[in-house]
């Protein structure tokens, strides 16, 4: 299985990157954001736990729910519990662990059963962790997670771990930016948007999705599908979202200056 996010060696031509996408419209008709959290809120960082809250990321947050009557919810692979640390419960609508939990706007909450399966990919995950520093295994109730940012050498060998616990198991394979998850089937960033847009406050809005990795697609496809778009956050690379953003600080920016337009 290929790993976008480790280099290869060799004389094979690099193709071209694709030119930077343009920036998304400060002014949208009843738009409703869709945020990832990593990359995208918060700079990424060698554990997760690295990751803190920002007083300037939550005053941003509470002021574009507040100017767009609560239409906005960060989509991302952290646990709900994790998302309200960071994000210092600025946002009634969430979602964590790519759509395995859900919480509404009016605060009640959808979680997944967990897959069996799950307690068996934790355990091979932290056997293979044992013996390589620099690895961090997340144990989600609802999923594994396998990080491999502090040990990037041994990306190829997590991955092709998580591809054959996934043939082995049925648990679907979700890869990101130097960690790989194992997840209950069943839901994605994707399916998650749309159930926000099947309800109150979001029905009837725009919807735009932000993100940055490979795990944001499936929220760039849904968007544009129920007439919104997706904006990367990032450098330019092949993505579904038709607009782009370079960094955190950018998203912070954009998200200040945003208006809705009726």
């Amino acid at each position: 299985m290929p790993n976008p996010d480790l280099s290869t060696d060799g004389d094979a031509p690099t193709a071209a990157a694709p030119p930077p996408l343009p920036p998304p419209p400060l002014t949208l008709p009843r738009p409703a954001l869709f945020l990832d959290m990593d990359g995208v809120l918060a700079p990424l960082a060698e554990t997760p736990d690295a990751v803190v809250p920002d007083p300037r990321r939550t005053a941003v947050l509470r002021a574009v729910a507040d100017r767009l009557h609560g239409r906005v919810a960060i989509i991302s692979g952290r646990t709900l519990a994790e998302i309200d640390r960071i994000a210092e419960a600025s946002t009634a609508s969430a979602s964590g662990v790519h759509g395995l939990e859900r919480r509404r706007a009016d605060g009640s909450i959808h979680r997944a059963d967990p897959a069996p399966e799950v307690r068996a990919a934790v355990a091979e995950f932290e056997s293979f962790a044992r013996s390589r520093p620099g690895i961090i295994v997340e144990d989600k109730a609802v999923s594994a997670g396998l990080h491999y940012r502090g040990a990037p050498d041994e990306g190829a060998d997590a991955l092709r771990l998580a591809g054959r616990l996934a043939d082995e198991t049925g648990l679907s394979l979700q890869a990101g930016n130097l960690v790989v998850e194992l997840k209950t089937p069943g839901s994605n960033k994707g399916t998650a948007l749309q159930a926000f847009m099947r309800e109150s406050p979001f029905a009837g809005a725009v919807p735009v999705m932000l993100g940055d990795d490979l795990t944001d697609e499936d929220g760039f496809k849904a968007a544009e599908a129920l007439g919104g778009f997706g904006v990367l956050v990032g450098p330019p690379r092949d993505t579904a979202a038709r607009h782009g953003l370079p960094d955190v600080d950018a998203v912070l920016a954009w998200l200040n200056a945003v208006e809705e337009s009726e």
